[in-house]
């Protein structure tokens, strides 16, 4: 089988594709014939190293669709390592049954991302009717999908994002306002009438998280999911107490798919949401599986929007 193969940490150039054995699966695992696979940012951070995912030698990527090699049974994952491949050997209990009406290409797209954006919006902070909350990146992956979940709950959402283009992305999935990432917090306390907002959804970090602070509500929250621009710099925990005893979140999808049970379940609601049309999933690109190196300077670029696909 080919799959994308990383010898020593570092940039693009260090993915390989490789013609390699097909796995055997061990005990409580089957083999699963990927169709789509999905590019997450942690695979950028996987294949830099600092004790994120695999180490090298070893393929990179957790998050695909495909079905099961000996029944034919579609389903998804999105905690799988190796997933960057024709083929994987995928422990039973992280794999989720893809409905009939949900492609394999939109679940692949939809999962990782999707089940983030699910349990931002409805756990980290449940947005309540009429709440302002700040979606940094909005036309990405995550942000393009939490727009439209924190809409669905009631939610006002004032967007950022880089790019008149991203800007529209970030409108027709429902943003109710859309700046630049320049001033924002200032524009953002305009907006919302100097009340500031419930919640503010980094998945940027370092250039955006400290700055956030100063457009939240008094008991507000601070919800860092992600670091796409770097770590932010360090937080003086005390300086919560005067900005209006805040409070601050560092969650991570492990926590809340952390047993079988929890993960058919956030997965089953998400693909719900796709299946009726509430949710709209956005393929933002989709490259050969050769062509794995080019995907990712591309989101590392942050030249695309939406969810970026590898086709075996």
């Amino acid at each position: 089988m080919r799959a994308i193969y990383f010898e020593r940490n570092g940039g693009p150039e260090v993915l390989e594709l490789r013609e390699l054995p097909s796995p055997t699966p061990g005990d409580g695992e089957v083999l699963v014939d990927v169709q789509a696979i999905g590019i997450n940012y942690r695979d950028v951070y996987e294949r830099q190293g600092g004790g994120y995912g695999s180490p090298p030698p070893a393929i990179i990527g957790v998050e695909g669709a495909g079905h099961i090699h000996d029944t034919g049974e579609r389903v998804a994952w999105a905690h799988v390592a190796g997933s960057y491949a024709e083929q994987v050997a995928a422990p039973r209990e992280r794999l989720v049954p893809v409905p009939d009406g949900v492609p394999s290409e939109v679940a692949a797209a939809a999962l990782l991302q999707g089940m983030t954006a699910h349990y931002l919006a409805a756990d980290s902070y449940p947005v309540q009717q009429g709440d302002w909350v700040l979606v940094h990146a909005a036309a990405g992956g995550v942000g393009l999908l939490l727009t439209q979940i924190a809409k669905a709950r009631g939610g006002r959402v004032i967007a950022t994002t880089s790019t008149d283009e991203k800007a529209g992305l970030a409108r027709e999935a429902g943003a109710d306002e859309v700046i630049d990432y320049d001033g924002f917090a200032e524009r953002v306390k305009q907006i919302t009438g100097g009340e500031g907002v419930a919640a503010v959804y980094d998945g940027v970090g370092k250039t955006t998280f400290l700055e956030g602070f100063k457009t939240i509500r008094p008991t507000g929250r601070m919800i860092l999911y992600g670091s796409a621009s770097g770590q932010p710099d360090p937080l003086n925990t005390a300086s919560l107490a005067p900005a209006g005893s805040l409070y601050v979140q560092r969650p991570t999808l492990q926590t809340y798919t952390r047993t079988p049970k929890l993960l058919q379940g956030l997965a089953g609601e998400l693909f719900t949401l796709i299946e009726r049309g509430d949710l709209n999933v956005r393929v933002g690109g989709r490259y050969p599986l050769e062509q794995a190196r080019q995907a990712h300077e591309d989101l590392e670029a942050r030249k695309t929007a939406g969810k970026l696909l590898l086709i075996p």
